[in-house]
């Protein structure tokens, strides 16, 4: 799961693990590229017995809505620009010694990030400001670190597809898709099945890709529109059966939406359930 205020607000995640009945195995949390190494977050995760997810984004985060989008562009990586910062960060991801799941400049292919064509990256710089940070931390022997690449759902026709964000088979250790079911809480969504919302995007990854572990790396579900306690189950029970899914990360926040599991009880006790019934707890 990803929680508002990541792993060293355990009472977060551990609220949600006593609603459920299951404890996570994987803890996702952001950090943006003014941020340093979080050792402390991952050890504290690590004591769990749980893995850790990192979204690195290339921007710099003030804070709430606040961010300086230009700070750290794909083309200054590609340039060479922040890389005694990127050595910091290999070195002690290195130092670390456990493995840790990078996830670099999620979401691409998107219409609301500044390394998306709507933020003026085009799909060529994109994947060489993923491969230059990649050889850099494996100069490093950075060999602990885990490279998912995660594009998400499509959501527009005009957007370019998924494959010309992908810096290829020996960049990527796991591809992530993060998608959601907004329902009706938002002006130009509906309610949307697993099915519907994860079917043509893993059809196209699995292409991509063949062989590469999948995992949902960013899901949740609105209220309005439908039955959300359903939802969860019926997802779950879709994942479970697709090929090649190694599992999926909860957005455990009220944001756009209130997506979290704790949103009702009858959400949190339909994921305690099926994750029951597919032999997941």
């Amino acid at each position: 799961m990803s929680t508002p205020n990541g792993p060293l607000a355990v009472g977060e995640t551990a609220a949600v693990a006593e609603s459920v009945g299951v404890d996570p195995s994987l803890v996702l949390s952001f950090h943006d590229f003014a941020a340093v190494p979080p050792i402390g977050q991952l050890d504290a995760v690590a004591a769990t017995g749980a893995s850790s997810i990192l979204t690195w984004e290339p921007w710099r985060h003030y804070g709430g809505d606040d961010y300086d989008r230009g700070a750290f562009t794909m083309a200054s990586i590609v340039a060479g620009k922040h890389d005694d910062y990127l050595y910091r960060w290999a070195d002690e991801l290195v130092a670390h010694a456990a493995v840790v799941y990078l996830r670099f400049a999620h979401e691409p292919n998107g219409t609301w990030y500044p390394w998306s064509p709507m933020g003026g990256t085009s799909p060529d710089t994109y994947v060489a400001a993923w491969r230059h940070v990649h050889d850099l931390f494996m100069s490093k022997g950075a060999t602990n670190v885990k490279w998912v690449w995660a594009p998400n759902v499509p959501v527009a026709e005009e957007i370019r597809p998924m494959s010309d964000w992908y810096p290829g088979i020996e960049y990527v250790d796991v591809i992530g898709v993060d998608g959601y079911n907004w329902g009706t809480s938002a002006p130009g969504h509906r309610w949307t099945s697993p099915y519907d919302l994860f079917g043509s995007a893993f059809d196209e990854l699995r292409a991509l890709a063949p062989g590469t572990p999948l995992l949902v790396t960013e899901v949740g579900s609105a209220e309005e529109g439908g039955s959300k306690a359903d939802w969860i189950e019926e997802f779950v029970a879709y994942l479970d059966a697709e090929q090649g899914a190694t599992g999926f990360v909860w957005f455990e926040q009220n944001k756009e939406a209130d997506w979290r599991l704790n949103s009702t009880e009858e959400a949190a006790a339909a994921m305690g359930r099926a994750l029951r019934k597919a032999g997941l707890s």
